[in-house]
């Protein structure tokens, strides 16, 4: 193919650049709850980001890149033009990275799956006409937009309403946390476990019977509540405080429990976000070396590792601005509340990712610190910080979509 190599460095340029602008902005809201909830340190958040965002790509993100290659616009319509497909990937790439970097400076938390499927949507529709739009598969990310932070929000208020009747609003309350925490952390175990053991299972091809996953899982949450347990040894042997003292204590067990939901939210942005970053750019690989838009197994790990790396990048360069909104400007949150919200949202995008469908991360989660809020009542949201957040997510698809089609006119007139 004529310009192959050109096409794959633009591609990766252009993935890099925006896979970087998710790690600013994506994955710092993933963040924001753990870091601005005091729950984590900037070392231990990034340790998490790094571990457990290369193994959410890896292990589960092949369903999610496979809709966003080949799932919303028909790509054999391509087949006798595929230099027309790669300049539809590159397109979407540039839109992407530059809304995406725009709302960062901004301190947006805009998503990345709004951006990327709008300008898909949005350059195939003018490009070969609406026909050629799988319409069933964005009617269902699209349902997925709204029912999938509705219904992390309503999980969030009640996780956190039952927080604050079993222990927070309690004549005795670390005595009743000593009961009731090792349940949450069980809930915790619960999760992670469905979504690193049966996706690895998945990853692997490996088919077992059920008792076989069902020991798994319970081996596997055995293993985060004993060293859950031994994370919080101290307070556990803590008897009588004062009741502001008892507080500190319960929070401080909240910390480690939002530990471990912080590493399952990152695998879910993981196996869903990454997953989605990477799809145009395996895409335009797959066209240039083999001449369809699937890539063999191989190289698309290869390229799941390039997405991880720029999104680690991001975070750590220019995530601060993004955590500061979420992380304390919708409401203020302290260790129990973020956990209640991350808990839910994490539990919510594993569930969505596994059918292959491209939740949004982030609008799951602002939909969790939202419904945390709500249990405090009204008043302890900022209702102008929200309103400004749905409006970026509005604002996203247009923009992605005439970003997508400016770019795509400007590379067919300019390099074909």
């Amino acid at each position: 193919m004529d310009h192959g190599i050109i096409f794959i460095v633009a591609a990766c340029c252009v993935g890099l650049w925006m896979t970087w602008g998710i790690g600013a902005n994506d994955l710092a809201n993933i963040m924001s709850t753990a870091i601005g909830s005091k729950a984590v340190s900037v070392r231990q958040a990034m340790i998490i980001a790094i571990i457990f965002e290369m193994a959410g790509a890896f292990l589960g993100g092949n369903e999610v890149t496979d809709t966003i290659r080949s799932g919303i616009i028909d790509v054999s319509q391509f087949a006798s033009q595929p230099t027309l497909l790669i300049y539809v990937m590159l397109s979407v790439l540039l839109a992407s990275a530059v809304w995406i970097t725009i709302a960062s400076c901004l301190g947006m938390p805009v998503s990345i799956t709004n951006a990327i499927v709008g300008a898909l949507v949005g350059v195939g529709a003018i490009m070969l006409g609406l026909h050629a739009i799988h319409w069933q598969t964005v009617g269902y990310i699209a349902i997925s937009w709204i029912l999938s932070p509705t219904i992390a929000g309503v999980t969030a208020y009640l996780l956190f309403i039952s927080i604050r009747r079993w222990i927070l609003g309690v004549d005795k309350p670390l005595m009743a946390a000593k009961k009731y925490v090792p349940i949450y952390l069980f809930m915790v175990g619960i999760v992670l476990a469905m979504m690193t053991t049966l996706k690895a299972l998945d990853h692997f091809h490996l088919t077992l019977g059920f008792f076989t996953t069902g020991a798994i899982l319970t081996v596997t949450v055995a293993l985060v509540m004993i060293v859950g347990l031994i994370a919080m040894r101290d307070i556990f042997s803590k008897g009588y405080e004062r009741r502001h003292v008892q507080f500190v204590c319960i929070e401080k067990m909240f910390s480690v429990l939002m530990a471990f939901t912080a590493c399952a939210m990152v695998f879910a942005h993981g196996s869903n976000d990454v997953a989605i970053a990477v799809g145009p750019v395996a895409g335009v690989i797959g066209l240039v070396e083999t001449g369809s838009a699937h890539p063999n197994g191989l190289m698309l790990n290869g390229i799941m590792l390039f997405g991880c790396f720029g999104v680690v990048l991001g975070l750590f360069m220019y995530g601060r601005k993004v955590i500061e909104t979420v992380g304390s400007a919708i409401t203020i949150l302290t260790p129990s509340r973020a956990f209640a919200a991350t808990l839910a949202a994490a539990s919510v995008v594993v569930a969505s990712t596994s059918t292959g469908i491209p939740v949004s991360a982030t609008q799951t989660l602002v939909g969790a610190v939202f419904g945390v809020g709500l249990a405090r009542g009204i008043d302890a949201l900022n209702l102008a910080v929200i309103r400004n957040i749905f409006m970026s997510w509005i604002i996203t698809l247009p923009a992605a979509a005439g970003l997508a089609t400016l770019f795509f006119y400007l590379l067919r007139t300019f390099v074909h």
